[in-house]
């Protein structure tokens, strides 16, 4: 089956963030599947001129090679509601959303571009129901995993190399944890953007994992802990994980048996403690929670249903006729003098209040949180001021 993944190669599109989650796990997993893979890059800053040439692209790519599957992964407004609509009005390409936030993304992106698409996927099974309150009704309940390029058996832990490890952002508060374990003479060599080793390399992720005694995993996001891709990983890469909890976390691992969870600072810095001077115990949790990734948590299991959903809901749908054409949407996207006039004052004024690098980011942020909050839909169409003004910010 021809199937065309539709997202970043690289976290938020930039290369010095190494390899994103997605197009580490989708793309060699749907190939081992047996499927005819394509990459359209959607998140990369540099590939388009705008927004509009972007989506004249996909149309392009989609009419080119008339792939049964689209998958996609958005981050915002990149691919407008017109593309999507006129890609589902074709009939004989199944389109289908993997979201990756939708504990606070939900509010923000997924109810706007969700009917666009013939089928949605979310990790949080509390919002399914939102989903359909909202008319939005083929949404299939999933969950991150490891790829099984990665699985090694648990080594020992007299046999591995670090202590404590984290690999991830130096984003939130993470800095600030990692140097309060410092100051309890807790050690954590850490990995990824932000830190002074920087990122990995997405090859040598699973061999720092399994060389670890302990894979710490801090899945704080907006407030709300989430289940992440790492969680998955770590244990199917042979390594130990201690993490803080999130909701519905013991559906997919046991606490103390197939993985640790900590519960506030205290309790982390206890856990690190204990682990690490109880080896044996250690090695079980690490094992165990190594057969049950095997057994439960596969990619290959996990895509072979989105592909799967995603085509029985294409055939559910019957005909849908797009609400605009592309020519239409392209002359919504115009940007006038008075909306470079707005650009202008906006990064203006965040380069006062957050300076030269992040003012325009800033200046972004404002205009979406603004925009879906008072336009909604209009947002995520060709006409939503924050991608006429902020294709790439």
């Amino acid at each position: 089956m021809k199937i065309l993944c539709v997202f970043g190669r690289h976290n938020y599109g930039d290369p010095a963030r190494g390899l994103s989650p997605e197009y580490a796990a989708f793309v060699p997993t749907l190939k081992r599947l047996g499927h005819e893979v394509h990459h359209f890059e959607s998140w990369g800053r540099h590939g388009y001129s705008d927004l509009a040439e972007l989506n004249a692209c996909l149309l392009a790519e989609v009419e080119r090679l008339r792939p049964e599957v689209m998958l996609t992964v958005q981050m915002h407004y990149e691919l407008w509601l017109e593309t999507l609509e006129i890609i589902r009005a074709r009939g004989d390409v199944a389109t289908i959303s993997w979201t990756t936030d939708d504990s606070w993304k939900y509010r923000e992106v997924s109810r706007f571009i969700g009917s666009a698409y013939n089928a949605m996927t979310t990790t949080y099974d509390y919002v399914i129901p939102k989903y359909h309150a909202d008319g939005i009704h083929e949404v299939l309940l999933t969950q991150w995993a490891a790829s099984a390029d990665c699985f090694a058996e648990p080594l020992p832990a007299n046999k591995c190399r670090y202590p404590v490890t984290f690999i991830g952002s130096a984003h939130g508060d993470r800095r600030a944890l990692v140097a309060q374990l410092a100051a309890h003479g807790i050690e954590v060599t850490c990995f990824g953007y932000g830190w002074p080793a920087g990122p990995l390399a997405s090859e040598d992720v699973p061999a720092i994992m399994r060389e670890s005694v302990i894979s710490l995993n801090f899945a704080n996001s907006k407030g709300e802990n989430q289940i992440k891709a790492r969680t998955f990983e770590v244990a199917g890469a042979g390594g130990f994980l201690l993490t803080n909890p999130a909701q519905g976390l013991e559906r997919f691992y046991a606490p103390g048996s197939e993985i640790a969870v900590y519960q506030d600072f205290d309790d982390l810095v206890s856990k690190i403690r204990y682990y690490l001077s109880h080896p044996n115990e250690r090695d079980r949790v690490a094992r165990a929670g190594y057969a049950r990734t095997l057994r439960d948590h596969t990619y290959e299991q996990r895509l072979v249903e989105v592909i799967d959903f995603a085509l029985a809901a294409k055939n559910r749908a019957g005909s849908i006729q797009p609400g605009r054409s592309f020519d239409q949407a392209l002359r919504s996207h115009r940007v006038t003098p008075a909306l470079r006039m707005l650009r202008v004052m906006l990064v203006g004024a965040g380069k006062i209040c957050f300076g030269p690098q992040r003012g325009s980011r800033a200046a972004r942020r404002l205009l979406f949180e603004l925009s879906w909050r008072l336009a909604g839909r209009q947002t995520f169409t060709a006409a939503g001021w924050p991608g006429r003004l902020f294709p790439y910010d």
